[in-house]
């Protein structure tokens, strides 16, 4: 009965279940029950919301472009979308987009079609359970064809590590948001090609600590003046030293008074900002290969010393050295000498019993 109901309308009109309003250009989809994108949406409408429907499927040319080509806005949030194919996306005018609230399982990096995309705003919140899906949209937004991607929304995702290279092809990105997940790291990430970042959200997830080469990133992009890292469970111990640094001298981080330690027991609840050297037990090496690396290289370096040393003493005595080896060579030959002469003694009958007889 919906498809029916929307197929019946005539070109241009408002499909039966949706509610349309010319003058603003916009047509509502919402709560209808949906199982497919209406086939006869009118040609004028710019914003358009499909919402609240059992839509599973995203097939291509689900939205025919030379129909639709003003269609700016698109919030398909809420559904139960799971499949989103190859050229399902492909409009001419298309600036934002929500998938929020769907299961996805399936995204073509050619959603978008082959060539590149206008799309400035893309909505994924709570849409990314799948890793799957999460390498997907990895390889599309790698590919280029989002460049003009100006805000990223990837919230409520539960990711625990983001593909590395994953934001190097996103020139124009300014907000990004990577709240309420559980990342632990940042470690793979380059932020270095957002020269246009201005927003970064970090909040609520499970970051320990913010690396020396992240914290380097973040001070080279000139743009970024909003980060916000609260409710993390920061680890106060000499790794933090950096991060602690850096949040004192730094006007880029939100709220960071309300930073504070998630553990050691001793350092709970303390304010990142109020941490000092003496706080942090740095009596190991916080760097372990590098200290082993220095350690190698001073032993060889007094290896040397002694063996240099070594030489030069053989060498002031070489005339003692000279005679005191031609004295133990003619020791040694004195006394294989005298091996000699007992074996011709023991090898001789005659000379045994004369041997014999003298020594009575």
């Amino acid at each position: 009965p919906v498809l029916l109901g929307c197929g019946s309308a005539q070109p241009g009109s408002c499909p039966a279940l949706c509610e349309c309003s010319e003058p603003a250009k916009t047509v509502k989809c919402v709560n209808r029950n949906l199982t497919a994108v209406p086939p006869d949406l009118p040609p004028y409408v710019r914003s358009l919301f499909i919402t609240g429907n059992p839509l599973t499927d995203l097939p291509a040319g689900a939205f025919l472009a030379q129909r639709l080509p003003d269609l700016a806005s698109l919030n398909l949030s809420g559904n139960h979308l799971q499949t989103v194919e190859a050229g399902s996306l492909a409009l001419p005018a298309l600036r934002q987009l929500d998938l929020s609230g769907n299961a996805l399982v399936s995204f073509s990096p050619q959603a978008f079609g082959e060539g590149g995309s206008p799309l400035e705003e893309l909505a994924l919140r709570g849409a990314l359970r799948d890793h799957g899906v999460l390498l997907s949209l990895a390889a599309l937004l790698q590919s280029g064809t989002l460049r003009n991607l100006s805000r990223l929304e990837l919230a409520d995702n539960g990711l625990l590590l983001l593909p590395a290279g994953i934001f190097t092809a996103l020139p124009a990105l300014r907000q990004l948001d990577l709240s309420n997940n559980s990342l632990v790291g940042l470690r793979n990430v380059s932020f270095q090609s957002l020269g246009q970042l201005q927003s970064l959200n970090l909040s609520d997830n499970s970051l320990s600590v913010l690396q020396n080469s992240t914290l380097a990133q973040f001070r080279s992009l000139p743009a970024l003046r909003h980060i916000v890292l609260g409710h993390n469970t920061w680890v106060c111990d000499c790794a933090i030293e950096d991060l602690v640094a850096w949040l004192k001298e730094s006007d880029q981080v939100e709220g960071k008074e309300a930073l504070t330690c998630a553990s050691p027991d001793k350092m709970l609840g303390k304010a990142l900002l109020k941490i000092n050297g003496s706080d942090l037990n740095c009596s190991m090496p916080i760097d372990l290969p590098s200290q082993l690396q220095t350690s190698y290289v001073f032993l060889g370096i007094v290896l040397a010393l002694i063996g240099a040393i070594f030489l030069l003493v053989l060498y002031l005595n070489r005339k003692g050295i000279k005679k005191w080896m031609h004295n133990i060579r003619d020791a040694c030959r004195d006394h294989m000498e005298g091996y000699h002469y007992r074996y011709e003694i023991n090898a001789d009958p005659r000379l045994t019993n004369l041997s014999s007889n003298s020594d009575v």
